[in-house]
């Protein structure tokens, strides 16, 4: 019965409804992940009044404990049986705790700094927990629904473009919904915009269990530990070069959404272009990542991977010379990065895909979603250490919430946008030459899988 399946799911084409229905749940993750990576920071130092350096240490330790949670909920849903499935329960299920922890991260305790900094740890904790039991299903899920490569590359296409869009809805309305629903109280006008988004993401999760189907199931005699799972991934060449390339270039993005808001306010000096700068921004990411279909059949991911990573580090290094009163300049520079960088989520998720599926090729076992929990791992703490960095650096800098800053601070929170990310962008294009996968050698792999799967049909 599963090799039948399986080799359904290497014919089938899917539905435009199951395109749309699948993207749309990352329109609900962006919701809370897009306001993690451009508000939290600055909402800790400059709402509940924590210090720059302790927020980067309390960044860095919640998301490594929640990183760590990333592989352990691959092997629970891999192993898990239902009958909607492996991974769609856990998007039915696992939105309201979502929705409930993120009010309680986005609130301000009574309480003195001390305790405000042990709430801050712990509601982020949890918050980023609930994350999990429902992304790492989630992407997942991609890999199950079709083994056609092209096919996925849309599919993960439709779920980032709408990811984008949710982005685009974070950076242009948050801060004015804040203002709206808090009516002069910010700390109320964040826990009501967080309760707003949570609504909206459980209906988008909602949505993906609804309209998508698995199709791929594991070889019918596969049986595996958690411990085989990840040492067949310690194996997996094209996965450990994905492994590094998603930290590198998650700090790349992290560092530059996290210091716009403190670079238009500091540097700058027009805070009010924050929403102009970050929605453009998403857009623009948004149009990259509906333009990887199109890209994906004339270039191969691997060398389109590297061009593009490429061009971001030369023009994220080149904005550090635009004088700050040249915003025409600043955000023609900030758009063309936001559309060099749209391509790489979708090439990245259907790329860990065929690494689940270069791991069934090689050991005749499939770990679909031990494979993207423990490149979400990667992602995760990428993402934390340049929360820290940027935290570290403005308190080395002598960061004063909510003042004129130093020239030292300026000069730094100039950097944090400019030449650091740029610089992690030119080696992860450099660490991307050493990624095995090229167009011949995957249609050599997944050829060989699918004729083992019609024989075992």
């Amino acid at each position: 019965m599963a090799g039948a399946g399986n080799k359904r799911a290497t014919a089938v084409r899917l539905p435009l409804h199951e395109k749309i229905g699948y993207g749309i749940g990352d329109f609900g993750f962006n919701l809370y992940w897009a306001n993690i990576s451009a508000f939290l920071l600055i909402f800790y130092t400059d709402v509940m009044g924590l210090a720059a350096g302790a927020v980067g240490t309390m960044m860095l330790v919640t998301k490594l404990v929640d990183a760590v949670t990333d592989p352990f909920m691959g092997a629970i849903a891999d192993r898990t049986r239902s009958r909607w499935g492996r991974f769609r329960p856990y998007l039915l299920f696992g939105a309201l705790p979502l929705a409930f922890t993120g009010v309680l991260t986005w609130t301000v305790p009574d309480l003195d700094g001390g305790g405000r900094l042990l709430w801050a740890y712990a509601t982020f904790t949890l918050m980023m927990l609930a994350y999990t039991v429902l992304s790492m299903p989630y992407s997942a899920l991609s890999g199950v629904m079709t083994a056609d490569s092209q096919q996925r590359t849309t599919l993960i296409s439709f779920r980032f473009i709408a990811a984008f869009a949710g982005t685009t809805v974070v950076s242009w309305l948050t801060l004015d919904l804040v203002r709206w629903l808090g009516r002069g109280n910010e700390p109320l006008g964040w826990q009501l915009t967080l309760g707003l988004y949570g609504i909206i993401a459980a209906a988008c999760f909602a949505a993906v269990f609804l309209s998508t189907r698995e199709r791929i199931e594991p070889p019918a005699q596969q049986r595996s530990t958690m411990r085989q799972d990840v040492l067949d991934l310690l194996r997996n060449r094209p996965w450990l070069v994905l492994f590094v390339l998603a930290l590198i270039i998650m700090v790349t993005i992290v560092m530059r959404s996290g210091s716009l808001v403190y670079y238009l306010k500091y540097h700058v000096a027009r805070p009010e272009l924050t929403g102009l700068f970050l929605g453009s921004y998403s857009l623009a990411l948004a149009a990259g990542a509906a333009s990887t279909p199109l890209l994906t059949r004339f270039i191969d991911k691997r060398r389109l991977l590297i061009w593009l990573m490429a061009g971001v580090g030369v023009l994220s290094c080149a904005m550090y010379f635009v004088p700050k009163e040249a915003i025409g300049t600043m955000l023609a520079l900030n758009l063309l990065i936001g559309l060099l960088l749209g391509p790489k989520s979708p090439l990245a998720f259907s790329m860990y895909a065929d690494c689940a599926d270069y791991t069934e090729w090689k050991t005749g076992r499939r770990a679909t979603a031990m494979t993207f929990a423990a490149a979400a791992f990667s992602q995760k703490f990428g993402g934390a250490l340049a929360s820290a960095v940027i935290a570290w650096m403005l308190a080395a800098m002598g960061y004063v919430a909510n003042q004129a800053q130093s020239d030292a601070s300026r000069h730094g929170i100039v950097l944090l946008l400019t030449v650091i990310p740029g610089v992690v962008a030119l080696v992860a294009a450099w660490v991307m030459r050493f990624y095995p996968l090229d167009d011949p050698t995957l249609a050599r792999v997944q050829a060989e899988l699918q004729a083992r799967r019609e024989a075992m049909a």
